[in-house]
């Protein structure tokens, strides 16, 4: 590259960053981008460029899942390759599987199929003992304030619960052991309590939550007030404190008012406190919702709040158990809070800023921190594009007035770093081989499609001493968070079980009509309601012709009766918005109307077979 040219990038990054700096100019922010950095991040990445190839064929280490923003699903990938597996639809549509238009997923969705929309930030897998069972995977719904379990046999979303109360579920985490008997979640915004219209212009009554949903029933366990915005959260490993960071403390309405305090607080919530309570009665309902709340405020014998600095945002829990990390976003620090020192805490014993053990300043805008399980820690810094690595014990050296460099390397990413996660890194077993960094913006690192451009999540090889960037990866629609999954502890199902209660009402519905799916093909009439049942082997329908009256109301039943895995069928029937997928083994559904009168075909939309475009049939609706 000619010196011109590369004083030109370096230009375009000045102005990228200082432009970033502007936007949080009311935090006293500032911030330079030197050469030198640029010039290591190329080095890095050149001596790293091969350790993430996987060869064709050759399957990945790890699954990782990523949440899809605010297009509402679950991307699966495979990593290192970082090759996109699947997309599962979790609170959007999707066309291509039927999702939102199935009677299935429908049933799923339960009230808010009404929405088109969702917001998807943190994907986290059950656990069983600190360590991935491979079971479920959750996802929270920030937009409208819903939280989903999506089975990873089938890697298929199988329950959608809306959180009562509160609005704008966040930060959401599970409880690691014993196992994941809890999803705790986030509400970030304060609302009215109750929110019917009262106290609408008296921000001073306006509260947030802490909620805990059954990982098993998906049912709201209990609520918890406190004071402030909630924003990200995670639990110890002894399954009894939860902690939570918590931004506004000045209970602000604008921008200006919730960023003037200094500090603000990490909320730590004692779990056992909160189920004994729970147990005694010692809580109050909210309008037509029975879901137990408990006030958790300033005061509370449920909770501590421990002052940090300022706005913070990241909340993670190191693998060895020990350090709860809040990371600082409007101050350079990332606070370290010792979770041995919790007991003594909610004893009156300490006082609260007394469990901070270390308090390390690493850079600009520091979000959220993993770790590796050799001791270092993973920061990203906003501003100054970089991800930070820094020992953790030598950063509480520090802070008890030790001469220590715990700094260990800075690398520049591109650009704006979010979340971060390095392998495995929630569980025990981190590991310390991968980390991947999700920016928030791509800019000028892949080909101009338009204003709207793609992000870019970067794999990071951190095995050795050095962290070395591998792979750009442009990703659509803001992914907020991923997780990464040793292979082995997830077990997809080839085929779909027969009796998988994914489908298992559809079944009832036909038991009650006396049909056998898996060896009729029937049309059922109740009135101007039509059931019709198929069955499916590539290439053929089981029924290519059935007829119905103008106005009638349609359900399609088909039982995909092929037992080869990756035959999946389709169903698609043209000009009614009907469209879903069966794969093999498995009995799916959609319900339409049939409003206009003459012949209608349907076609098999998943290519299954040599004649694929031939497995078609028809619809002959009568004129009413």
């Amino acid at each position: 590259m000619s010196d011109k040219k590369q004083i030109e990038n370096l230009g375009r990054r000045h102005f990228l960053r200082n432009s970033a700096v502007t936007g949080v100019a009311g935090a006293g922010l500032a911030s330079g981008f030197g050469a030198g950095a640029l010039m290591s991040s190329r080095q890095a990445q050149a001596a790293g460029a091969a350790a993430g190839s996987v060869a064709p064929g050759e399957l990945d280490e790890y699954y990782g899942f990523w949440s899809g923003g605010h297009s509402g699903e679950v991307r699966v990938l495979g990593v290192p390759s970082m090759r996109e597996l699947m997309r599962i639809p979790v609170f959007n549509a999707d066309s291509a599987t039927g999702w939102g238009i199935s009677n299935e997923s429908r049933r799923i969705l339960g009230d808010s199929a009404r929405f088109l929309n969702g917001d998807s930030h943190h994907p986290h897998v059950s656990m069983t003992d600190g360590r991935y069972d491979g079971k479920y995977l959750f996802i929270n719904d920030k937009a409208n304030t819903r939280v989903a379990r999506i089975r990873l046999d089938i890697m298929k979303t199988d329950k959608i619960t809306t959180i009562p109360n509160v609005q704008a579920i966040h930060g959401l985490r599970l409880q690691k052991v014993p196992h994941t008997k809890y999803v705790f979640c986030n509400a970030e915004m304060p609302i009215p309590q109750v929110n019917d219209g009262r106290d609408m212009e008296n921000p001073e009554n306006y509260w947030t939550m802490f909620n805990a949903v059954d990982a098993e029933s998906m049912d709201v366990a209990w609520q918890v007030i406190v004071d402030g915005n909630l924003d990200n959260t995670d639990a110890d490993y002894t399954g009894r404190f939860v902690a939570a960071t918590c931004y506004n403390s000045e209970k602000g309405m604008t921008l200006s008012e919730t960023m003037s305090a200094e500090r603000d607080w990490v909320v730590v919530f004692d779990v056992e406190a909160i189920e004994a309570a729970v147990a005694a009665g010692q809580y109050e309902t909210l309008g037509d919702s029975p879901v137990p709340v408990l006030d958790g405020r300033k005061g509370s014998a449920l909770t501590r709040y421990i002052p940090v600095p300022k706005n913070p945002h990241g909340l993670n829990t190191s693998p060895d158990g020990k350090y709860f990390m809040a990371n600082g976003k409007l101050s350079p620090t990332v606070t370290i809070i010792a979770i041995d020192r919790l007991p003594e805490l909610f004893n009156d014993a300490i006082e609260p800023r007394d469990t901070v053990v270390g308090e390390p300043e690493l850079g600009l805008g520091p979000l959220h921190t993993t770790f590796d399980g050799r001791g270092y820690a993973y920061t990203t810094l906003f501003i100054d594009s970089q991800v930070a690595k820094w020992h953790i014990e030598d950063a509480i050296r520090h802070y008890n007035g030790e001469e220590v460099n715990y700094i260990r390397q800075k690398l520049d990413v591109h650009y704006q770093p979010g979340h971060n996660h390095a392998s495995l890194t929630e569980s025990r077993d981190a590991d310390g081989k991968w980390l991947v960094v999700l920016c928030k913006f791509s800019k000028d690192r892949f080909l101009p499609v338009g204003p709207l451009r793609p992000e870019n999540d970067q794999l990071i090889d951190i095995s050795g001493d050095e962290m070395k960037l591998v792979h750009d990866g442009p990703t659509y629609a803001e992914p907020h968070d991923c997780i990464l999954v040793r292979a082995d502890q997830i077990n997809p199902v080839r085929v779909w079980r027969r009796d998988d209660p994914f489908f298992a009402d559809t079944i009832a519905m036909a038991e009650a009509d006396g049909v056998n799916v898996e060896r009729e093909n029937k049309v059922v009439r109740d009135g101007n309601k039509v059931r019709v049942y198929m069955t499916s082997v590539a290439p053929t329908f089981g029924l290519t012709e059935f007829k119905v009256k103008q106005g009638d109301e349609v359900t399609v039943v088909i039982t995909n009766l092929d037992q080869v895995e990756d035959l999946t069928h389709g169903f698609c029937m043209v000009n009614h918005g009907a469209q879903m997928e069966i794969g093999p083994q498995q009995t799916a559904s959609v319900t339409f109307v049939a409003d206009k009168p003459g012949v209608h075909w349907y076609y098999c939309n998943w290519f299954c077979h040599a004649m694929h475009m031939e497995m078609t049939g028809r619809m002959l609706v009568e004129k009413a």
